[in-house]
């Protein structure tokens, strides 16, 4: 699935509509969109799975020769949605040899291991969406039932967390998360779906360059032909014509770089970079042995662990200093957390010695 090019790697480009809509629709946004050269695969959505009824739920299986059809016409094979046994048995008879597996779908392991039952013994490619809530394990587990099937082909599609906290992302990215199933799974192709993180189309070429910064494999990207009048997601779509000027706007970097001097100045960085690490990790150990001389103090005294206006002070304090230091206040919180936690763990040994 991926391509490479002087060194430098190509991303692999999945565009189309939310929803197949009409034949005619499928045809003329599949055709705009492969006249780049750019696209390597079309997409659009048969079923749709919305939160609440009587909204557009797809037009259902006599989308699946239209979305056929319009591959044809532009060259390019094509990959549809899934959610359960029935849609695999329908993909399979008409041809279909990519789909995806969605938010609500990846969310149960119920539901992919049935897909993953109906799925055995075929070549088709599964490219899987993180599940709605911010749950590394699911991800894993719906990865691992479709590779426990022997599906060979199984991909990684990262489209944001669900969150109750208002941002300016539809979806929270949560980096850390897909960098995470990145190192569970090294050799898995990861690609970023910026139309489902973002939720508005100014949002999509900031997002995509992020994923490629990141090493990402490539992006799916939700394009049709008169975005304003799509039957579903119309803030989050763009054109064939926007398509063309985000990809041709994309930086690609390379892994590794080549210019053995440049190669030298950044290993001397990164040598920095972890003796600064190590004395970082030895103040850490040195604050937890005080944390213990205080857990000590606390038994002794018998006084609660847990300090709320002491905890409330660090914390006011650190989110000034901190980004005095360069450091956003998102950061200072979770390191803050963290140390709370590490530092009630200690004390909690202690008072329970």
């Amino acid at each position: 699935m991926m391509i490479n090019s002087n060194s430098k790697k190509m991303p692999f480009i999945i565009a189309g509509p939310c929803s197949a809509e009409s034949e005619e629709q499928l045809i003329e946004t599949a055709k705009k969109i492969s006249a780049s050269g750019k696209v390597n695969m079309l997409r659009a959505g048969i079923w749709k799975p919305r939160t609440r009824p009587n909204a557009f739920e797809g037009v259902g299986s006599i989308g699946l020769p239209w979305l056929i059809e319009a591959g044809k016409q532009a060259n390019l094979p094509v990959v549809t949605e899934i959610a359960n046994a029935k849609h695999v048995e329908l993909v399979l008879k008409a041809g279909i040899k990519h789909i995806w597996i969605g938010a609500r779908t990846s969310v149960n392991p119920f539901a992919i291991q049935e897909i993953a039952d109906s799925l055995k013994g075929s070549s088709i490619e599964v490219f899987v969406k993180n599940p709605i809530n911010p749950d590394l394990n699911l991800w894993i587990g719906a990865i691992e039932r479709l590779k426990n099937a022997d599906i060979k082909d199984v991909h990684a599609i990262h489209r944001g967390f669900s969150s109750f906290k208002p941002n300016k992302y539809r979806n929270e990215p949560m980096w850390e998360i897909p960098i995470a199933l990145k190192n569970e799974f090294p050799d898995i192709q990861l690609l970023c779906d910026p139309s489902h993180i973002g939720g508005k189309r100014d949002l999509i070429q900031s997002i995509s360059q992020k994923a490629l910064d990141l090493n990402y494999d490539g992006l799916m990207i939700e394009t049709h032909r008169d975005p304003d009048k799509a039957w579903s997601d119309a803030e989050q779509q763009i054109t064939p014509t926007e398509l063309d000027v985000i990809l041709a706007n994309l930086v690609l970097r390379q892994e590794q770089n080549i210019n053995k001097n440049l190669s030298s100045d950044l290993s001397t960085l990164r040598e920095n970079i972890d003796k600064i690490d190590r004395d970082i990790l030895t103040l850490l150990g040195n604050r937890m042995k005080i944390a213990d001389e205080i857990g000590i103090y606390k038994k002794t005294n018998n006084i609660t662990i847990l300090q709320l206006n002491r905890w409330r002070e660090i914390q006011q304090a650190q989110q000034s200093y901190g980004p005095e230091q360069g450091l956003s206040l998102k950061f200072i919180e979770k390191y803050l957390e963290a140390l709370h936690q590490e530092s009630i763990r200690h004390q909690t040994k202690i008072m329970n010695d």
